[in-house]
Parts: C-alpha cells; sequence; structure tokens
C-alpha cells in the first residue's frame, strides 16, 4: 500500500514541478503536494529567466501546467516563505517540505566603483525585461552609446543579444510595452562582452553563440588573436563541442566588423579591474586584457555596466547554509545540520546543488531528491500523528494573505493574452503585482 505523504514545495520553478510531477508517479507513496511560491505566478525562470526571444524553451510550461494542474497539487501563489507562513509552521502542517527556491543573488565582481548607479547585475537585469513584478518600470534608463556586460555564459549573451534586437523582433515576444520602448529608444550601439579567460573556457553554449549572427543590423566582432592558443587550451579545444565553438568564433572573426549600425564585441581574456564615475553615476571601466605573460590595460566610455558572473541561493531562517557556495547543506537531498538529516526536510535545483546546468538537469535532480523522499516515507508517515490537521490555506486567509490558487493564475494567463491582442502581439506579460492580483479575480 502507497504510503500517505503531505508535502509543501517552495518553489514553482522547474526543479518544484519536477519534484511535484515525480511524486504524482511513483506508486509507493500516495502524496497530495502544495506548491508555494512568493509570486503570483509560476514557472520560475522559465517565465522570469529564459530570454523572452527563446520561446521554443517556455513551452515546456505547457507540460507544467499539466502538473500544477493535477487534483492532487495545489499551486499557492503569492505567499512569501517566513513572513507569511513559517517553516516551523510547514513543518507542523506536513510530512515534507522540500526546498525549490532557485538561486537569485547575483555574484559581485568585488572591484572598486561597483556601487556606483549604471551597474547592475544581470539577475536585476534580466527581471526588469522579463516583466518580473519586483523590478520597477523606470528602473533602467539605458545610457550612453556604449554597454558592457560581464560574463562568458549563456545569461551574458542573453543580455547582449536582447539590447540588440530591434522593436519589430522583442514585439513578437510576452515582453512588456515598457522594456521594448527603453530598449528603442535606447542610444547604445555598442555592446561589449568581457569574457576573463580564453574561448575554450568559455560557457555560452554553441546555440547561444550561433544565435548571435541572427541579429540585424548587427556586426559580431572577434578578434583573431583572441583564439591564438597556448598548449594548455588546445588541449582543451580537442574537445568536439569546443572545437565547434572555436569554428563559430573563428567565422566571426574572418567576418570583420562589416555588417550593421550596431556593434557586439566577444572580448576574452579580458576583465574589468576598477570603474570610474562621476557625481555618482559610472563613466568608464579600466579593463585588464592579456594573459599573465603580458597584461595591458584600457579605459572604455561606458554608462552602463552589467555583471553576470554567477548567482548564489537565498538563506532561509532556521535552515543550514553553506555561505561560500550560495547552497543549503544536503546529503542526496536530504537537508543536513551537523551531519544530522532534518527529518522531513529536503531540498533540489539550484538551492541544493548550485546554479548549473539546464532546465531538464533539474528533473535528475528532483529524481535524486524524490527517491531519497521515498526511501523515508514510512518514517515520515508514522510522525503524522503529530501534525496539525489544519489546512494551511485557512492560516493563509486568516492572515489576510492574498493567495492565488491555480485558477487564479489562469485568469492572469487570459489577461496576458488579452493585453498582448489588444497591441495586436500573441501575449504582454502583466508586470505590475497589484494588477496580476487584480486579474486573479482574488476570492
Amino acid at each position: 500500500m502507497a504510503v500517505q505523504l503531505r508535502v509543501a514545495v517552495v518553489g514553482s520553478g522547474p526543479s518544484g514541478i519536477f519534484t511535484a510531477q515525480l511524486l504524482g508517479e511513483s506508486d509507493r507513496v500516495d502524496a497530495q503536494v502544495d506548491v508555494y511560491d512568493r509570486l503570483p505566478v509560476p514557472y520560475g525562470l522559465v517565465r522570469y529567466g529564459v530570454a523572452p526571444d527563446h520561446p521554443k524553451i517556455k513551452s515546456i510550461v505547457g507540460a507544467f501546467a499539466e502538473v500544477l494542474a493535477d487534483p492532487r497539487v495545489r499551486f499557492l501563489g503569492n505567499v512569501t516563505v517566513g513572513p507569511d507562513i513559517s517553516i516551523t509552521e510547514l513543518r507542523n502542517y506536513y510530512d515534507v517540505v522540500v526546498f525549490a527556491s532557485g538561486a537569485s543573488q547575483d555574484r559581485r565582481l568585488g572591484i572598486p566603483g561597483e556601487h556606483l548607479s549604471g551597474v547592475t547585475s544581470a539577475t536585476e537585469f534580466v527581471a526588469w525585461y522579463s516583466g518580473h513584478p519586483d523590478a520597477g518600470v523606470d528602473r533602467f534608463s539605458l545610457a550612453g552609446d556604449t554597454a558592457v556586460v560581464v560574463g562568458a555564459g549563456n545569461v551574458a549573451l542573453d543580455v547582449a543579444r536582447l539590447l540588440n534586437r530591434s522593436p519589430d523582433e522583442l514585439r513578437r515576444t510576452d515582453m512588456p510595452e515598457h522594456v521594448i520602448e527603453a530598449i528603442a529608444s535606447s542610444g547604445i550601439r555598442d555592446v561589449r562582452v568581457l569574457a576573463r579567460r580564453g574561448p575554450v573556457h568559455a560557457k555560452f553554449t554553441n546555440k547561444e553563440l550561433i544565435e548571435l549572427g541572427s541579429l540585424t543590423d548587427c556586426a559580431i566582432v572577434v578578434d583573431p588573436a583572441d583564439l591564438e592558443l597556448n598548449a594548455e587550451d588546445q588541449e582543451g579545444a580537442a574537445n568536439p563541442l569546443v572545437s565547434r565553438r572555436m569554428a563559430i568564433l573563428k567565422g566571426y572573426a574572418d567576418r570583420g566588423s562589416q555588417g550593421g549600425e550596431r556593434t557586439l564585441r566577444l572580448e576574452f581574456n579580458t576583465k574589468p579591474t576598477e570603474l570610474h564615475g562621476d557625481n555618482g553615476h559610472v563613466r568608464s571601466v579600466r579593463l585588464a586584457r592579456g594573459t599573465s605573460e603580458a597584461i595591458s590595460t584600457t579605459d572604455v566610455a561606458t554608462q552602463f555596466v552589467v555583471r553576470s558572473i554567477g548567482y548564489r541561493g537565498c538563506e532561509f531562517e532556521g535552515l543550514p547554509f553553506d555561505e561560500r557556495r550560495g547552497v543549503i547543506p544536503h546529503r542526496a537531498g536530504r537537508v543536513i545540520v551537523d551531519d544530522e538529516h532534518l527529518a522531513g526536510m529536503y531540498v533540489t535545483g539550484w538551492i541544493k546543488r548550485g546554479p548549473s546546468g539546464v532546465i531538464g538537469t533539474n528533473r535528475l535532480d528532483a529524481n535524486e531528491t524524490v527517491s531519497a523522499i521515498i526511501e523515508d516515507a514510512p518514517t515520515l508517515s508514522n510522525a503524522k500523528s503529530e501534525k496539525s490537521g489544519l489546512d494551511p490555506l485557512e492560516l493563509l486567509r486568516t492572515r489576510e494573505v492574498a493567495v492565488v490558487d491555480w485558477n487564479g493564475w489562469l485568469c492572469i494567463d487570459r489577461a496576458e493574452i488579452e493585453l498582448g491582442r489588444d497591441l495586436d502581439r500573441t501575449r504582454v506579460k502583466i508586470h505590475d503585482r497589484s494588477e496580476m492580483l487584480n486579474a486573479a479575480i482574488l476570492r
């Protein structure tokens, strides 16, 4: 007979939804799952992290919707664990609590001038252009004619690419109108992507690199000197994926700087060492370029700098936290305190392993955690009599928390499609939280 479990999943991104799905597919447990999110809407980084011009990747929300629409699963949006319902209360209500909260903080450069206005994180900029409700409409003015993006991952290329998209291209996405207008009216014509190491060590995928070539009126510039590899890097370039990357970069280098009114430069072995400004706003960045044998410095005028050098998770009060890695300590998904499993507490996704992998990686990660839950299920169920019999939803309502359930999300979904229709677009995201809540027809 399947073991009955009440499960809370904190976070409705891919890792949280995969956890709910895998629990539902198991014949060893009968799980009733509540999926919490601090936002009124589901899907996490699929909605607010995947670039708006990548609709094929976003199409996975169709499969995710089937999971959240399952009668054994409840979506409880607009609920913040901590202020609205404590971890202690979750442990009292549920047999299992799984943290799938992602990694929402950014890593810093640690250089002088990083505090200046005009210097931001990819976390903030991506949230803004994705229509995140916590990102103010006027958060970015995109001043100056040169933008500097620090990082060599897919997110860095997303930022650089979207700064170079035309308004017509952007209106084929669900990007809010105020973002499109800001990018369209921007004077930025030169975007420089800085990679600390050589191209062999870049983290972006070949698919993302190739996509840069689809930009209209934009020249992709690569210095041929950056493609000259030392003996160590030549060994790394023997990898087929890296070899393909080098071939793509060589194609850009051979093409030169011809081909558009805009320029996107990929600069390797280059890192910022200082940011200079006046009146509190960044005006230039000092770059160190080259290897340890020969480094030169130069100042580049800029009024907009985006750091995209990684993410880290946020700490929850009452849970252990690895400050160095920015994750919750665990063993096979079981939360660990003083080398002991904190009974009933589990973790999955980026808050478990750090910000790595693609969307599908989260299913493998969730499978490990769900396997641990299933293995522990008999013990967890034995403690069930000690759990509160009250419904957490009732508690939240007594606290006047405006909980958005699955039907509420469907109302928001329809409102966004209608908003897009009014603007002759497929969909336009609602970016204001109060408008989301009004659209949800809260009861």
